[in-house]
């Protein structure tokens, strides 16, 4: 009750009343933005005053620049209905919001300013992030949900690694996988709260049935299984015993996803998208475990983690979040549904362009296209109501 009548004290900017709002929007256009970048960077024909070189730069944006924002928005939109405490909202957000925006901005002039400093700006962020959940977790007693700030904690100490390992060895392959590791843990712990969830609440309303089973200790080996596979190959890429690993993880994820009731939804794509996007998690893994062997590439696996699963998974949280915390019916628009079908088209491609060397370059014009459409698309149809000017 208190965080309700926090909300109707609020007298600032809209936009700055919650968590969701400038993040989600921020984190879209980002997004957007670095992509744009990326072809004409790994092209030649475009440079950054980073230190980083091109591939890490665009690396390090994704993983812990646009995906913490992110993240973060919808950590700061749930805790308080966790915990039953005040959101963060007005100056403190606009101070945290600034943080990530000085990172960005760090990162890209890093040749200019020096790796150090770009380095303690931009992890400023996460350590902030990881502070502000942590107590409002802790003081609201909400033990539970602690892992995923430790979680949190992983991915800032992931791009610590990345910005040391990168100065010093020129490249940052543990800093990248573990970021990696941090992402996929997020959408097996937080997605398999949400996803079953949403659909049980819909199918209960509108197509009554068969339900998404329960949470069980099913649930709770196939989380416990994934972090210690992910552990390895965080550690070892490479070898029989991570292949099997991440293939028996795999089978478990599809287990997992199977027994959700997902075939019951498509006539609500808000919750048809949640099914999809988790879908890319096993297929990550099983690609990942061939890549184990070195019969496919390693980048089959990681980007349908991260452009597959990571960039369908935030769309449809953000999407969701957004109307319902607006206000808004939750019903996927046309508009909705197109930036949906752009970032499943984005993630299907970019596996492609890893597997068939052939048709690589036409296939990673095709994903930064439709990734572009997806998540400036989500800056179009829902920056008007995020700022507070439209329901």
């Amino acid at each position: 009750m208190s965080g309700i009548a926090r909300l109707r004290d609020y007298r600032g900017p809209i936009f700055l009343s919650n968590g969701f709002r400038p993040f989600f929007l921020f984190g879209a256009i980002y997004a957007g933005l670095a992509v744009l970048a990326w072809l004409p960077m790994f092209d030649g024909e475009l440079k950054l005053w980073t230190d980083f070189s091109p591939v890490d730069w665009h690396v390090h944006e994704m993983l812990y620049g646009y995906l913490p924002a992110v993240v973060t928005g919808f950590l700061l939109t749930a805790i308080p209905n966790w915990t039953g405490r005040l959101p963060l909202q007005g100056l403190p957000l606009l101070v945290l919001v600034s943080v990530w925006v000085a990172g960005r901005v760090a990162v890209t002039l890093s040749a200019e300013t020096g790796w150090l400093l770009a380095a303690i700006i931009d992890v400023s962020f996460l350590a902030l992030v990881v502070a502000a959940t942590s107590r409002e977790i802790i003081v609201g007693k909400n033990w539970r949900n602690l892992r995923v700030v430790g979680l949190v904690t992983f991915l800032l100490a992931g791009n610590i690694a990345f910005h040391i390992e990168a100065h010093v060895h020129g490249t940052a392959e543990y800093g990248t996988r573990m970021g990696i590791a941090a992402i996929v843990m997020l959408i097996v712990v937080i997605g398999g709260r949400i996803v079953p969830s949403f659909t049980r609440n819909w199918l209960a309303r509108e197509n009554p049935g068969r339900l998404p089973a329960p949470f069980a200790r099913f649930d709770t080996a196939v989380i416990g299984i994934t972090a210690a596979a992910l552990l390895l190959w965080t550690v070892q890429p490479i070898g029989r015993l991570t292949a099997a690993a991440l293939a028996i993880t795999g089978g478990l994820n599809i287990l997992r996803l199977a027994r959700w009731a997902g075939d019951r939804t498509y006539r609500d794509r808000l919750v048809l998208i949640l099914h999809v996007g988790y879908a890319f998690l096993p297929l990550g893994f099983l690609l990942a475990g061939a890549a184990a062997l070195d019969i496919i590439v390693t980048s089959a696996g990681i980007h349908a983690w991260t452009v597959g699963a990571a960039g369908t998974m935030t769309l449809a949280v953000m999407t969701r979040a957004s109307l319902g915390h607006t206000g808004n019916a939750l019903t996927a628009s046309p508009g909705t549904q197109t930036i949906y079908a752009a970032v499943v088209l984005a993630g299907l491609a970019r596996i492609c362009a890893s597997l068939e060397p052939g048709w690589s370059d036409a296939l990673l014009h095709v994903t930064a296209f439709a990734w572009c459409v997806a998540f400036f698309g989500f800056a179009l149809f829902f920056g008007p109501m995020l700022a507070g000017r439209t329901r």
